[in-house]
């Protein structure tokens, strides 16, 4: 089975993207909907981030809003809660890719938004960066409710920089040109990878990545 890895920083559309690979037929493991499910009610990361950070999990789950706050700038804060939250993600994304080999699925796609940044590259066959121009990128991200330019930047400066990320990609998807150019570049990037299905490159030998 042929696991593609899509990935991309904040408001590059990378959401958008998942949803069109959906509709192409392909099965897509969400990364950010674990991790809700993971700090909701009953979630499997609540007695751990509860014993981290005392005081945010309540009745209905880990407060998000309180748990913002506390890791927020935090550098080690951040990393206590990620060293919760990135095993159990990682493991619930095997069992979806178990699943899918029982199936007999061809394709499968692994959504992870910190895939370069959580060490996740080795765990995929081929990476899709999904990109848009800077500009572009503001805008949808400061158009979000609460969202500021000091809080945007904070979260750019977590993740690795949109050109090292096409850089490292297979294939780079745009984003910036509209939903239709968007859509099209997806298809032939299965199709393309489809052709090209088998181990990974290793990374000296990793074809530039599409514009």
């Amino acid at each position: 089975m042929l696991v593609l890895g899509l990935t991309g920083s904040i408001g590059m559309g990378k959401s958008t993207a998942a949803a069109m690979l959906r509709r192409m037929g392909l099965p897509v493991h969400d990364s950010d909907a674990t991790v809700h499910r993971l700090m909701g009610r009953h979630g499997k990361a609540l007695p751990a981030i509860e014993a981290a950070f005392p005081g945010v999990v309540g009745p209905g789950g880990a407060d998000r809003g309180i748990l913002g706050q506390r890791v927020f700038g935090d550098r080690q804060a951040l990393a206590r809660l990620e060293a919760i939250l990135h095993p159990l993600v990682r493991a619930d994304s095997q069992r979806f890719l178990d699943c899918m080999r029982r199936r007999r699925r061809t394709v499968a796609v692994l959504d992870i938004p910190l895939l370069f940044e959580a060490g996740r590259r080795g765990g995929v066959d081929h990476v899709l960066v999904v990109s848009a121009p800077a500009l572009i990128q503001r805008q949808r991200v400061l158009a979000r409710p609460g969202m500021t330019e000091a809080r945007l930047d904070a979260v750019l400066a977590r993740q690795m920089p949109d050109r090292e990320k096409r850089r490292r990609a297979d294939i780079v998807i745009p984003s910036g040109l509209g939903r239709a150019v968007t859509f099209r570049a997806l298809k032939a990037a299965v199709r393309r990878l489809k052709r090209r299905s088998g181990p990974p490159s290793p990374p000296s030998r990793q074809e530039p990545a599409d514009a």
